[in-house]
């Protein structure tokens, strides 16, 4: 009697459970259906006011991502995205885990202050940044090109990773590295075959964030790419399919639905790696 309560009980709070979390899932997958919805209805049906947006009547067509593959450079841009966002990340990921190591472990005059700057550098605005950024750009001969993302991301990426690997590197026990310094390993080997192996969630973590705040920047990409070839899946899918009043909404939300692909098989990959990362930064900082 007592077990068969006990399982009611876990099966009422486990139903309570998963009915909190549906008003989350709703908020969070409804876009994405929305999206997919738009991207598969005929023009006839999306400008019908009389239709019912959230789900198709007429039949699925495929005309919009055809549209977008045969009349538009999404490949090209969807490959600029992503060599981009790759390089761009990488470059960010070595500078941050020098300097948050360095800020994390080592002891040199003003140490805290340069923790806090660089905490305050990723709280400026990128609208303040792309003006001087600009005459960088065009001062070293890359404006207009893929090289001019590349090199002004980091500006961004770097404080903010370097600020996530701090708290991150601070988990690590210190008395590891103790012992591998007493046993004659330099400072460069003791970070590279003791704490990196252990701080694999965090760098992780970082690299996925940087690799999302990349995929989707927007200002950068608008401001400093202007030719077809070397555009960004964002700014191309933006700038290509809305001419002056006239909105492409089903080639826009494929385009979307598409763009979307890459970062959501990251996060599926590497779910548990960025929760691990983002929770053990956040409780020992």
């Amino acid at each position: 009697m007592a077990s068969a309560a006990s399982r009611g009980a876990r099966w009422r709070s486990a139903a309570f459970g998963y009915a909190n979390l549906v008003p989350f899932i709703f908020f969070a997958l409804f876009p994405f259906y929305f999206m997919l919805v738009t991207s598969l209805k005929s023009n006839a049906e999306l400008y019908n006011l009389k239709a019912v947006p959230f789900w198709i009547q007429t039949g699925l067509i495929t005309d919009h991502y055809r549209y977008l593959f045969e009349r538009t450079d999404f490949l090209t841009w969807m490959r600029n995205s992503l060599i981009i966002s790759v390089v761009a990340t990488g470059i960010s990921l070595v500078l941050a885990i020098l300097a948050g190591y360095s800020l994390a472990r080592l002891r040199f005059r003003g140490v805290g202050a340069f923790g806090t700057a660089v905490f305050i550098t990723y709280l400026v605005p990128p609208t303040l940044l792309f003006l001087p950024l600009s005459q960088v750009v065009v001062w070293l001969g890359i404006s207009d090109t893929i090289w001019a993302l590349i090199v002004t991301y980091p500006t961004f990426l770097v404080p903010f990773s370097t600020w996530l690997l701090m708290g991150y590197f601070r988990t690590v026990p210190r008395e590891i590295e103790e012992c591998a310094l007493v046993d004659g390993a330099s400072r460069m080997q003791t970070l590279l075959r003791i704490v990196l192996p252990m701080a694999v969630p965090g760098i992780v973590c970082a690299a996925l964030f940087g690799f999302t705040l990349t995929w989707n920047e927007f200002i950068y990409a608008l401001t400093f790419v202007s030719q077809t070839t070397a555009k960004t899946a964002v700014v191309g899918v933006t700038s290509d399919l809305i001419r002056g009043d006239i909105y492409y909404w089903g080639s826009l939300m494929a385009g979307a639905v598409l763009a979307s692909v890459p970062v959501v098989i990251c996060y599926v990959f590497f779910l548990d790696y960025y929760v691990s990362g983002l929770t053990a930064g956040a409780v020992k900082g």
